[in-house]
């Protein structure tokens, strides 16, 4: 197993800075966030993408995920908040449109940039859209995605989440046999599978092959907010050897957005703490 660190803890800094300061912590891999400050809209042919392979050459780094969760830069004032709007199970066609082409996208800026999966999320039911008729509407927007992820040969990795419309493993895993694609996997947080009281092993287990990425962070008494390793209450030698378990070769990428105020120190901290049960 390898370790990255997400870009998205970065969100004060440019991408450049972001990728310069995850090499000199010493992590193996970086994931990217589509989004503003460093990848949006994530133009596969914009003068930064260049420079930013070199950076990746220079700094030994791969691409973990290119992570595709959030879009707030589709908003003129962006909170600092998660955003998932535009989200994929909107009830307007032309808002799931924008989302569909900001998705394809990604996907080619990750087969520029040589990484091998994006991440995406469902969306959540806003008023006037229910459950039933907003998974309709992803499942359609999610055919478009996955035709596209066949011809670029990039996997699609959903991350569910509290609140949103696929908000845990089981209505994950039947949205992957409905779909039928084999670039459709997961994207696996596993502090939100800790903070809906899922058992960890098992998931990963049921997952197997189709985890594209782990995103890891602590989480406190099953609390949803992302904390430096070590902090919370989560027993990371249990989640390793679950990993192991399944041989796992792939990236664990610490996702720690909550500590744009001092990014570095959250990634120093992590890799010194996590080393030992991962590599």
């Amino acid at each position: 197993m390898k370790l990255a660190f997400s870009t998205n803890a970065f969100t004060r800094t440019s991408l450049k800075q972001a990728i310069i300061e995850i090499g000199n912590a010493g992590y193996s891999g970086v994931e990217i966030l589509a989004d503003v400050p460093h990848a949006f809209p994530p133009n596969p042919r914009a003068e930064w993408v260049q420079e930013c392979k070199h950076l990746l050459q220079w700094n030994k780094l791969s691409i973990s995920n290119i992570n595709a969760n959030t879009a707030g830069g589709f908003f003129s004032d962006p909170t600092g908040e998660p955003t998932f709007e535009p989200s994929l199970c909107n009830s307007n066609r032309e808002t799931r449109k924008k989302r569909i082409h900001y998705t394809k996208q990604c996907m080619e800026l990750a087969a520029e940039l040589g990484a091998g999966n994006i991440s995406i999320t469902s969306g959540s039911c806003l008023p006037g859209n229910p459950p039933r008729q907003a998974l309709h509407y992803l499942q359609e927007s999610l055919k478009e995605i996955l035709e596209h992820a066949e011809k670029s040969g990039i996997n699609v990795g959903v991350e569910y989440e509290p609140g949103l419309l696929i908000e845990n493993a089981e209505e994950l895993l039947h949205l992957i046999e409905v779909m039928g694609s084999d670039r459709l996997g997961v994207n696996l947080d596993l502090g939100h599978s800790v903070v809906i009281g899922e058992e960890t092993g098992e998931i990963i287990q049921r997952f197997g092959k189709r985890i594209w990425n782990i995103h890891l962070e602590d989480i406190d008494q099953r609390k949803h907010y992302h904390l430096i390793p070590g902090e919370g209450t989560i027993d990371f030698l249990k989640i390793a050897n679950e990993l192991r378990d399944i041989e796992y070769q792939g990236f664990v990428t610490i996702e720690l957005y909550t500590y744009a105020n001092d990014p570095v120190h959250a990634a120093k901290q992590s890799l010194s703490y996590l080393q030992p049960f991962f590599q």
